[in-house]
This record gives C-alpha cells, sequence and structure tokens, in this order.
C-alpha cells in the first residue's frame, strides 16, 4: 500500500471492484457474453469475494482510522465488518441466481456487472465521510438498483417495480439533498468530522435539525423504514425473485451502516433531537411489518414487509444511539443477513414442473415431499419470529436489551409485542408446510449452489447460540471504532 499511491490503499477493495466491473463489461460486449452467460455469475462472485477479502486486509488493526481522499473516506473496523457482510451477501445471491435466470432465459452477462456496480456504490457509502460522497456512493448503488428491478424487460410487473423504484428513489434523493443543502448553509461544511465538531460547541441551529431531518427521512426511504416504505411490497414482488433476494439483504444491510454512521458521527451531538424521530420510524416500522403481512398470499410480498419489520427492530438499537445499541444493530443485521440468505434460497428453489411459482399456499405440503427443505424453512421462519434458541432471538434480545438499558422502556415493549403479532405469518408458512395438502409437489432439485447457501444458512440459524462469541467480539470491536472517546 505505501510506495507510488499510499493515498489509494483504504480504497483498494472499491478500487478493484470498479476495475474488475468494467472489465467484465468489457468482455460481455466485446467478447462470448451472450453465448455464455454462466461464466458471468460465477467470475462475478469470485471477484466479489477477492474485494471482501482486500477489504479485510487493508483496514489497519487495533481500531485505528484512516482517512483519505482528504477526508472524504473513512476506513476503520466498522467499515470493514459492513463491507464484509455487503460484499459477501452480494456475492452469494448473485451466486445463487444463475440458475433461476437459466431455467426462466433471462441470463445475460448485465445482472453480475450491474450487481458489481451495486455493491460498489455500497461499499462508498459505507467509507463516506463527507456528504458529498454519501451521495455518489448512494446513487450509484441506486441506479443499479433500478435498472435490477426492471431486469425482466418484456414482463410488464418488472417494468412496473423498476419505475415504482426509481420515482420514489429520486424523491428520496431530493429530500436528503434539501436536508444536505441545509446543512452546508448553516454549518459551512459537508464533511462529517467538520459538522461534528460545529455542532459539539453548543446548540445547533434550528436549519441544522431541519436539514437532519430530511437526510433521515432520503435514509429511511433506503432502509425500508415506515412510513417510506411503500415503494418495498410492490418492487420486492415485481422484481425477478434473485433481484427480491439481492434487494432484501445486500442494499439494506448498506443502508443501515450508512444510517448509523451518519447519526453517530456528523450528527452524534444531537441524539436528543433526533432520537425521538428515530424512535416514531421504529415503532411504526415494527407495526406496518407485523400487521402489514398477515394478509399476503404472495411470499415475495410477505417478505416485504417481513424486512420492514426487521429494519424497525434494529431501528430498535440504532435508536439507543450508544456502543451497546450499534453493536447490537450490528448482530442484528449478521443474523439477518443468515436468516433471509437461507429463507430466499428456498423460495428461489420454489419450482411446479419447471415453473417458477411464489404464492404461500404453493409450500403446502412440503413437509412430506422435502422434509429437508421443509426443516430448513421452519428453521428460518422461527429465527425470524425470534423463537429461541435460534440466531433471530439473540439478534431481538441485543437490541431489546440496548433500548432497556437505555431507559427506552415503551420502545422495547413495543417491540416485543409486534413480535408476537409478526409470529403469526412466520408460523403460517410452518403450518402450511406441514399441515396442508398438496396441489401440486414442488420440484425436488434445487441445484448444488442453492443447496450450498441452504445448509450453511440453516447452520448458522439453528446453531448461532453455540457459538456467538466471534459475532458478537467482531461486532462489539466494528461499534467501538465509531466511540473513540
Amino acid at each position: 500500500m505505501s510506495g507510488a499511491f499510499p493515498v489509494l490503499g483504504p480504497a483498494l477493495p472499491e478500487i478493484f471492484l470498479a476495475l474488475a466491473a468494467m472489465a467484465l463489461l468489457m468482455l460481455g460486449v466485446f467478447g462470448k457474453g451472450e453465448e455464455r452467460p454462466r461464466i458471468f455469475f460465477y467470475l462475478g462472485a469470485v471477484l466479489l469475494v477477492i474485494s471482501a477479502a482486500l477489504a479485510w486486509l487493508v483496514t489497519p488493526k487495533g481500531g485505528a482510522t484512516i482517512h483519505a481522499f482528504d477526508g472524504l473516506f473513512v476506513l476503520d473496523g466498522f467499515a470493514r465488518f459492513a463491507k464484509l457482510m455487503v460484499l459477501g451477501a452480494s456475492a452469494f445471491t448473485l451466486a445463487m441466481a444463475r440458475a433461476w435466470f437459466e431455467r426462466e432465459k433471462l441470463a445475460r452477462f448485465e445482472y453480475p456487472v450491474l450487481v458489481m456496480f451495486a455493491a460498489l456504490g455500497m461499499s462508498m457509502m459505507i467509507s463516506a465521510n463527507d456528504l458529498i460522497s454519501l451521495y455518489m456512493g448512494l446513487e450509484l448503488q441506486s441506479l443499479s438498483l433500478y435498472v435490477l428491478a426492471a431486469y425482466h424487460r418484456d414482463n410488464a410487473r418488472s417494468t412496473e417495480a423498476g419505475l415504482k423504484y426509481f420515482i420514489l428513489g429520486a424523491l428520496a434523493s431530493g429530500l436528503m439533498l434539501f436536508g444536505m443543502s441545509l446543512v452546508y448553509g448553516y454549518v459551512g461544511a459537508t464533511g462529517f468530522d467538520a459538522i461534528a465538531k460545529v455542532l459539539s460547541h453548543g446548540h445547533a441551529p434550528v436549519g441544522v435539525a431541519i436539514g437532519m431531518a430530511f437526510i433521515l427521512a432520503g435514509l429511511a426511504f433506503k432502509v425500508a423504514a415506515a412510513p417510506f416504505h411503500m415503494w418495498t411490497p410492490d418492487v420486492y414482488e415485481g422484481a425477478p425473485t434473485p433481484v427480491t433476494a439481492f434487494f432484501a439483504i445486500a442494499p439494506k444491510i448498506a443502508a443501515f451502516a450508512l444510517i448509523t454512521r451518519v447519526l453517530v458521527g456528523p450528527f452524534g451531538p444531537m441524539l436528543p433531537q433526533w432520537q425521538p424521530i428515530l424512535v416514531l420510524i421504529a415503532i411504526l416500522s415494527m407495526t406496518v411489518g407485523a400487521f402489514g403481512a398477515i394478509g399476503q398470499s404472495n411470499i415475495k410480498r410477505l417478505m416485504a414487509y417481513s424486512s420492514i419489520g426487521h429494519a424497525g427492530y434494529a431501528l430498535v438499537g440504532l435508536a439507543v444511539g450508544n456502543q451497546e445499541g450499534i453493536t447490537g444493530v450490528l448482530v442484528y443485521l449478521a443474523i439477518y443477513l443468515a436468516m433471509n440468505m437461507g429463507a430466499f434460497a428456498v423460495i428461489l428453489a420454489m419450482r411446479v414442473k419447471g415453473r417458477a411459482v411464489e404464492g404461500v399456499d404453493d409450500l403446502a405440503g412440503l413437509g412430506r415431499t422435502n422434509p429437508l427443505m421443509a426443516l430448513a424453512m421452519a428453521l428460518f421462519m422461527f429465527s425470524m419470529a425470534g423463537i429461541p434458541p435460534l440466531a433471530g432471538f439473540f439478534g431481538k434480545l441485543y437490541v431489546f436489551l440496548a433500548a432497556i438499558h437505555a431507559g427506552l422502556y415503551t420502545l422495547a415493549i413495543l417491540g416485543v409485542l409486534t413480535s408476537a403479532v409478526a409470529a403469526f405469518y412466520y408460523l403460517r408458512i410452518v403450518k402450511v408446510m406441514y399441515f396442508d395438502e398438496p396441489i401440486e409437489a414442488l420440484d425436488k432439485a434445487i441445484g448444488r449452489t442453492m443447496g450450498v447457501v441452504l445448509t450453511v444458512s440453516t447452520l448458522v440459524v439453528a446453531f448461532f447460540f453455540l457459538v456467538p462469541m466471534p459475532v458478537m467480539r467482531l461486532s462489539a470491536a466494528a461499534a467501538k471504532t465509531l466511540f473513540p472517546h
């Protein structure tokens, strides 16, 4: 890293990913991309894994923080942990997508390239240390996601999903830009460190508080938190299923990392102002997620409301605003990644006579026709409901304990109550699999890649309680870098 370009060292994973994505694009356009798209899916997944390895290697040990590009870019333990989750999730969802796209005759080399550009934007968001670099990363991610939502261009639902996401995403971006301009106008700086320094001297001007509220609204849209969630069910249902799997995991984790860095960093001194807003958003998200999914018959729409609910639970830890709360958020996101990866592996494998299906009732009788897949799905559903001793229970436990220790008793109690309501629709899926008569049995063959992802996710969810410390230690070390004092 030292030598001719020492400043580029911290951004090595991003530089590698940008060059790799562009090389893959050129290879697809001028090479045999149209004839052999399978190679591009595997190559894209491998390049994302290499980028994750680079993120692990270039991060300083011992809780140190490195700034690059005149303070626009920051590299610390928090960035490393978040990037590992995001790049790992992107690689796995890309590998899982290949078989589905091939069966639907939609496999094209553009898909891995778009996923890589989205992952590049997410990495930039995670390491953003300035409002300008934040917006650049966010828009690179968003533009890739708009195209991915409308990837099945001959399908009206997919095109509609892309258009809805684009229009509402543009609105959210506008809100954020307006908030950023207000903050810059009152503070006179866009750098996170400079904003924090100005705000730490005393009472923040009203204009900064209003600007922060607009930025928070835009970021809440990105994590699909209520009342900015309206795009989620339609986009999740309309987009191709592998795209939905990607949306539900990687961009959500990246957006949470960003919202955490923004609130704890530059707006850390304004905790009394943003905490009530976050508490309200968390309560609304948990409530909408719990009650909105009850009447859903499409499993992708159900998972959309589930993701809104999970955003609410993660926001409980973020609303606390201290090191314990952020540790809880990171643990929750790591567990959320494993649960959703497994659940979407099952959803991607749902086929009847080779035709993709996505109704909850299509899972009927799975307990008899494919007991191992049904067992895995049951474990993921129990875990999402927060039933001990599965991983999801510990995720909720840590964020609720952080809220109780911070005196946010109402938030913790409402979190437990909405978890009880949400358990209804998770358990309904288990009931359909084990007690309903199958109309048409699902195909048994699920493919090797899907089998590996399903096995790993099941083991993590089922046996997390035996070895929780590695995730706990990594999360605690990552959260500590945001609170150096």
